[in-house]
Formats: structure tokens, sequence, C-alpha cells
């Protein structure tokens, strides 16, 4: 009597041949597309809105200075508010609020070059 296993290619199936498959080929990896031209796309861009909000409501602290890479002015401010808040019995931490507040409108409808439009590393602010 014959092994029923012994006709078996083996452990595993037969792989397909190796060839241009049953699509057709897509576009080459260069192929123009919906991307923005070269250079004009920068990752590590903040965005000038998410500041812009962030200084609105959170400037009270320097959240919007921490997020830009501001990190000796958002210590400023968040020392101010908290530390001068508590000897001025709230009035610091009112006039830091003011500050936030008008650093945040800066952001947002801040002019291309002037110091509202970059980051800590010089970056232009994204859209």
């Amino acid at each position: 009597m014959s092994d029923p296993r012994s006709d078996a290619p083996g452990p595993y199936p037969a792989e397909p041949p190796y060839g241009p498959g049953p699509y057709p080929p897509g576009p080459g990896p260069y192929a123009p597309g919906p991307y923005p031209p070269a250079g004009s796309y920068d990752p590590y861009a903040k965005s000038k809105v998410v500041a812009g909000i962030l200084g609105i409501l959170l400037g009270t602290y320097g959240v919007h200075r921490f997020y830009l890479g501001y990190t000796r002015e958002g210590l400023t401010m968040l020392l101010i508010a908290i530390v001068g808040g508590i000897v001025t019995c709230g009035i610091a931490t009112i006039v830091v609020g003011v500050w936030g507040f008008v650093e945040g409108i800066l952001y947002l409808v801040g002019t291309p070059g002037s110091q509202w439009t970059h980051d800590a590393t010089g970056r232009p602010l994204s859209g």
C-alpha cells in the first residue's frame, strides 16, 4: 500500500511565479500628482492657527510660547501668572492673560515677515 502523502509537493503549497501580476503597473514614484512642489512642505512647521488658539485660551500660562519653542518666554509667563498672581491677589495673572490673548490674536493675523509668523527655530508657521 502506498502512502497518500508521498505525492504531496512539500509542507507548503507552491508559490506563484513572479511576474507583473494581474494589475497594470501604476505611475512611477515621481509621477505628477496631488503633491506639493518639492521644498514647499515642512513636516516640522508649527501651525499658526494652533499657536493662536493656544494663546487665546491658555495664554495666561504661556502654553503657546512652549508650543513654538520659546521656552524661556513660556516659563516667564507661567511664573508671573502663578507667583505674581499669588503675591498680587490675581492682578498679575489677569495682566498675563491679556498679554497671552493679544499674542494669540497676533499669531492668527500676523503678516509675513513679522515676528509673529515663525517659531523659535526660524521656521515659518504653516497655514
